[in-house]
Parts: C-alpha cells; sequence; structure tokens
C-alpha cells in the first residue's frame, strides 16, 4: 500500500515510517526537514503542512498518517490542527484509495494538561478525528493515536533532568514512558489491521491520564 505519513524526518513519525518500510509498503514522507530515511520505498517531501500549494500532486494514499506538530511555539493551532485539516481535506477526501486515516494527538487532549494552545490544538484534532470518521464512512475509517509520554528529542529537557524525571515517575503507574517504536505499533494496528473501529482517540500513556499536573522546566510549583 502507499503510504503518507507527515513530520517523519524524527521522533515517532520517523518510527512509523520505519515501520512500514518494514512490513514492505511504499511511504511518502513530508516534513520541513530533510530527510533522516535513506531506505528503498521511501520518498520524501520537503514542505510545511499548512502550505497546501506546496503539496505534490497526484498522490492517492491507502494510509493517511497526520504526525507533524510542535509544541509551544506560537504555531501550535496552525500547525497541529489547521494543518492536519489541510492536508486531510487534500489527500483523503475524494480519493478512491482511502482507506484509513490516522491521526497522532496527545494525552493533552483528554487532561488539559501543558501549554494552552498544545492542549488546544490536540483537543481539537479529537473532535476533527471524529468528524473525518462520519465523513469517510462507509468508504474508510479515522482514529487517533494520543500518547502521554514518550522518549523523544522533544522531551530531552524532562528526560534528562533527574529531578522532573522523578517526579514524572511518580505521576505514572508503568514507571516508564514509550518508545517511538512503542507508538509505531499502535500506528500500524489501527492503521492496517484494524478494519471495524472508527471515530476514536486511544489514550497511550502508561496510565498518567489519571494524574494531571504537568512538569517542565519553569513551570510554577
Amino acid at each position: 500500500m502507499n503510504i503518507l505519513i507527515t513530520g517523519t524526518s524524527a521522533g515517532i513519525g520517523k518510527a512509523i515510517a520505519e515501520k512500514f518500510l518494514e512490513k514492505n509498503h511504499n511511504v511518502w514522507g513530508f516534513d520541513r526537514s530533510e530527510s533522516t530515511i535513506y531506505k528503498e520505498g521511501y520518498t520524501h517531501f520537503q514542505l510545511d503542512v499548512r502550505d497546501e500549494a506546496s503539496y505534490p500532486a497526484d498522490l492517492k494514499p491507502d494510509i493517511l498518517i497526520n504526525n507533524a506538530g510542535v509544541q509551544d511555539s506560537g504555531e501550535d493551532i496552525d500547525i497541529n490542527l489547521k494543518g492536519v485539516i489541510r492536508i486531510t481535506e487534500h489527500y483523503a477526501f475524494h480519493n478512491e484509495n482511502i482507506r484509513s486515516v490516522v491521526n497522532i494527538g496527545s494525552a493533552s487532549a483528554h487532561t488539559g494538561s501543558e501549554f494552552p494552545e498544545y492542549a488546544a490544538s490536540k483537543g481539537g484534532l479529537t473532535a476533527y478525528t471524529k468528524n473525518v470518521a462520519n465523513r469517510l464512512a462507509p468508504q474508510a475509517i479515522c482514529n487517533s493515536i494520543d500518547p502521554g509520554g514518550v522518549l523523544t528529542e522533544l522531551n530531552r529537557c524532562v528526560m534528562d533532568d533527574p529531578k522532573l524525571w522523578e517526579q514524572i515517575m511518580e505521576l505514572t503507574p508503568l514507571k516508564r514512558w514509550a518508545s517511538p517504536e512503542e507508538i509505531a505499533d499502535w500506528v500500524y494496528f489501527v492503521a492496517v489491521e484494524n478494519r471495524f473501529m472508527t471515530g476514536q482517540n486511544l489514550l497511550i500513556d502508561g496510565g498518567e491520564a489519571g494524574n494531571t499536573k504537568f512538569i517542565w522546566p519553569d513551570m510554577p510549583e
């Protein structure tokens, strides 16, 4: 199958791309940064998801995975929510090949924790997931995977701070964060193996959502 994934140059998006490549799918990757994947079956497009004029024409993915995102950037709503809407409306609709859309959300959509615009962007994404599921049915499905803590460079500032990390682990029943590869496994299952679940927002957070205190450098006690 042909898989379109946004935000493939690092972190969760790169792990997702590599998972699908390992399963012998053809992967198209969108990212503002240059490619970091050099494998057969992968094609990289360096672009901004907000810029619809830059989207390559004639791509008709079987599966669309919206992963590109930022955090506390001043652009969170434009990229995390509006960017997803633009990509999805462009590539999932009026596409006879589409069978599944997966949006990468966040535990923040369930708890309201983290930065205001980030939480709002991911909260909007949960509603948009249901909107797309309703509109794509019965041809295709749409769900979101909403991770809690994941071991990526984006989270390095707390991962490398022993005091903050200890506080986070106190809030996390499983006493660890997910690897990007674990999230990629969930995405693959929901996108490929699942054929009946749709309109759902799956919280994958090690149980952390039961405690909503957000821990980050320079946050008030």
